[in-house]
């Protein structure tokens, strides 16, 4: 199997006000494993407002050598510009309607090597579809924004799927500490921690980072 390594997922709709005890953990948390990438989910705000808080963001995981990947579902001005700007390394979005049309123009977009991940896929057919739009990784599982979780089940029979046939890599997101050691067995490249995991302290990512192995170096 080859090396796996962790994704934290902020909470749905962070903002300033959150940010000010979620920053802090974050930090913590990245010090604590092996850390490839941080999903923040972000509140709608002013485009200034978005870049503040993403900048605040990528000064931590740029400390740590994590990439800082941002979603912002209700925000209609340019993320791709909130990205560059705010030194976040890449884009991430749920539920793509036609993955070949919003991933393929995210896409053509990005620029410097920026990261487009997709994720929230309701069937096989969609999650190939983002595939081939060029995506650098897929994520299955994943709170919904009003807080429910996906069934652990489903969330591991995809990434199992998907890390068996295809090249793209995927994380396996994990609502709780439990559902982590199925996860690891699917052999995705990345196992996904929602923020109950570690926002209220490092030690659980500590937990699930000795069943992945010795962080490197």
């Amino acid at each position: 199997m080859a090396e796996q390594r962790l994704a934290l997922l902020g909470p749905h709709g962070l903002d300033a006000a959150g940010a000010e005890t979620l920053l802090p953990a974050l930090d913590a948390a990245c010090a604590a494993g092996d850390v490839a990438a941080v999903i923040l989910r972000l509140a709608g705000a002013d485009e200034r407002s978005l870049t503040a808080l993403v900048k605040r963001a990528s000064a931590i995981t740029q400390a740590r050598e994590a990439a800082l990947v941002i979603a912002c579902s209700d925000f209609t001005g340019d993320l791709v510009q909130v990205a560059a700007r705010g030194g976040a390394d890449g884009l991430h979005l749920d539920k793509p309607r036609d993955p070949a049309s919003d991933l393929g123009d995210l896409r053509g977009r990005l620029r410097d090597g920026r990261i487009l991940g997709a994720g929230g896929f309701e069937s096989k057919h969609i999650a190939m579809e983002a595939g081939e739009a060029g995506v650098d990784y897929l994520m299955f599982g994943g709170l919904y924004p009003d807080g429910v979780a996906p069934e652990p089940e489903t969330v591991r029979a995809r990434a199992g799927w998907w890390a068996e046939i295809f090249e793209c890599p995927c994380v396996a997101v994990a609502a709780t500490e439990a559902e982590v050691p199925d996860l690891v067995a699917t052999g995705s490249e990345f196992i996904g921690l929602e923020s109950a995991i570690w926002l209220a302290g490092s030690e659980g990512v500590a937990r699930v980072q000795a069943l992945l192995g010795d962080v490197a170096g």
